[in-house]
């Protein structure tokens, strides 16, 4: 596994989201623009801390985690992979941070990754994705729940 350079400046309020293709450099700011859209029946103003630096390119998921580890508020981080470039949604990947050893026991664990570690995730999800999770409103397992239950695993919204 690749060591990758580290996250610096995130301010604990800011989704994290790493480009991890560069294949399409007009689709990646097409995804960045939605990213930056107002969010929420408030249209609340949308807050990214964005890593596009070509040392990222094709990461892949443990490797991102392993580089954000020393984030302690960080409890998802979104890629814009391949997958993100290619699809008409441009949905995202969500994956949680969460290990083992965060978690009381082995059921507890179970329970909070029943419908895995990922899920894919809208642009505009993004942001109510890490805002709920970030104060504990609802846990990651709800959002992928919910991306499970969607006829293409994409988590769209509440």
């Amino acid at each position: 596994m690749r060591a990758l350079p580290a996250v610096n400046g995130r301010d604990e309020f800011d989704a994290l989201v790493v480009r991890t293709d560069y294949h399409d450099d007009q689709t990646w700011q097409d995804v960045a623009a939605a990213l930056m859209e107002p969010w929420g029946d408030r249209q609340y103003e949308a807050q990214v801390h964005f890593i596009n630096d070509p040392a990222w390119a094709g990461a892949t998921v443990d490797e991102v985690l392993t580089a954000v580890r020393a984030d302690e508020d960080l409890t998802v981080v979104f890629l814009a992979d391949r997958t993100t470039m290619q699809t008409e949604s441009h949905a995202l990947l969500a994956v949680t941070t969460l290990t083992r050893e965060e978690c009381v026991d082995d059921e507890d664990y179970e329970q909070l990754t029943e419908f895995g570690h990922e899920f894919r995730t809208t642009p505009a999800g993004v942001h109510e994705v890490h805002a709920n999770l970030s104060i504990g409103n609802l846990g990651f397992e709800e959002y992928a729940a919910r991306a499970h239950d969607d006829p293409q695993g994409i988590y769209r919204s509440f």
